[in-house]
């Protein structure tokens, strides 16, 4: 299965981003890309490969970009009983999908529930 090029070019911006936030790292745990902070992963990235539907996970407890986010195309609150905490995946081929800018406000959102108050605070610095 062929990943569309523009939902790749989303999803290497998202990446990119999250990767830039301080203190994140990328692991692969079960298979896919995530960026933790503090041990803690903060957006779920999938895989690139073609093997799934792209798309990005993040935490939202803003209600209203929570809300926003779920009115995207095929979003739904995250499998796993993530959902119940905020966390919503997005998917990235759907027509109509979010614009990387867009995703890259949520990766921060994401970041800043689960980053320790100094790298916060590293971050607002920047």
């Amino acid at each position: 299965m062929t990943v569309p090029k523009n939902a790749l070019k989303k999803w290497e911006k998202v990446r990119e981003f999250a990767l830039g936030m301080p203190g994140a790292v990328e692991e692969f745990p079960w298979g896919e890309s995530v960026a933790k902070v503090n041990r803690k992963v903060f957006v779920f990235l999938g895989t690139d490969d073609g093997g799934y539907p792209l798309g990005v996970t993040v935490k939202l407890r803003d209600e209203e970009t929570h809300a926003h986010a779920l009115t995207c195309p095929g979003a739904e609150p995250a499998g796993y009983g993530l959902g119940k905490s905020g966390w919503v995946r997005v998917p990235l081929e759907e027509k109509g999908a979010p614009g990387a800018e867009l995703l890259c406000d949520w990766v921060e959102e994401s970041y800043r529930v689960i980053a320790p108050k100094r790298l916060i605070a590293e971050l607002e610095a920047r």
